[in-house]
């Protein structure tokens, strides 16, 4: 008999693993900071390895300290630090480059030359971003035009692309064996290449970003069976996906349009439930997917987000 409910929820500087009970107080947890690199100024990133190592690391730590059988677990959810952007091999399981953190403002020749034409609202209308090194669409084009066989091995077939939410579903429903190359709606509109009204990747803006489609993962609600989890979790259903501002909207049960929620994490985000209707915002916020749930309609949110909050503080005591 299932009793628990499980979370793997992968930040900006740590990863956490938890474990619910029906009434939702916290049974066990685990976590493990990872290395922020900084290889110059402007440029952050992770060792994908390495947030995949942690991820084993507290699933296995957590359920020893709970004493828990992965048998009484119902499901496992991920959340995720969003737009950090991972290319791998297909094959292989191992990335081609570092994890492209979200904080990360290399792509701004790529934003800047794509803004010459149409200016930076040039793609809001279809995917509710402004061009900003933030998301995760020129952080592709970036490792596709400077890492040597990138876009060679995308053609074939061979290099996929996730945020991280991707990342850790595939690997831990079993990788290069059969595991799932999926994202939900939430993570997908942080890569500025998801239409917010066809809640598919639009071809018009992959052209013109030159990203491959056969890199990308399907898209799908936040609340479905993606796979069976393999390793320490094996057999429990991996069937969540939500971003993390996200899934602290939801969290925090913003279920009715004009509830919000704010977060002071690694940034500060405050995101406002808005329905069913994507709402283009006239005072800089961003439009974005809040949650899918099944096959109901997906429900939309503003968000303001300050990027670097809780992170100075770490700076301050790392520097």
């Amino acid at each position: 008999m299932a009793k628990y409910a499980a979370a793997v929820d992968q930040g900006t500087t740590s990863t956490r693993f938890m474990v619910f009970d029906h009434s939702g107080k916290v049974v066990c947890y685990d976590q493990m900071e990872h290395e922020q690199i900084y290889p110059k100024p402007g440029w952050v990133e992770h060792d994908p390895m390495e947030i995949w190592a942690r991820t084993v690391d507290v699933i296995k730590g957590g359920l020893d300290k709970g004493g828990i059988d992965p048998k009484e677990i119902a499901a496992v959810g991920i959340t995720n630090q969003r737009e950090t952007t991972v290319v791998w091999s297909r094959k292989t399981g191992k990335p081609y480059y570092n994890a492209i953190v979200w904080q990360d403002t290399r792509t701004a020749d790529i934003c800047n030359a794509l803004a010459a034409d149409g200016g930076q609202d040039r793609f809001r209308a279809h995917v509710g971003l402004p061009l900003a090194t933030y998301f995760s669409g020129p952080k592709i084009r970036w490792i596709l035009d400077n890492v040597a066989g990138v876009r060679e091995a995308a053609e074939a077939g061979d290099a996929i692309f996730g945020n991280i939410d991707t990342w850790v579903i595939w690997n831990l429903t079993g990788g290069t064996d059969g595991g799932a190359h999926v994202t939900d709606v939430s993570n997908a509109s942080r890569t500025m290449l998801m239409n917010l009204e066809t809640l598919d990747w639009d071809d018009e803006i992959l052209q013109i970003m030159g990203v491959p489609r056969s890199m990308l993962p399907k898209i799908v609600a936040s609340s479905a069976v993606y796979g069976s989890a393999k390793g320490a979790l094996a057999g429990v259903p991996v069937a969540g996906d939500l971003g993390d501002q996200q899934a602290a909207l939801f969290g925090q049960t913003c279920f009715s349009p004009g509830e919000a929620k704010n977060t002071y994490g690694t940034g500060c985000f405050m995101l406002l439930n808005t329905g069913t209707k994507a709402v283009p915002s006239k005072s800089g916020l961003l439009t974005t997917l809040g949650y899918k749930i099944g096959d109901e309609p997906a429900v939309y949110a503003l968000e303001g987000s300050i990027a670097i909050t809780g992170a100075l503080v770490q700076w301050l005591r790392d520097n």
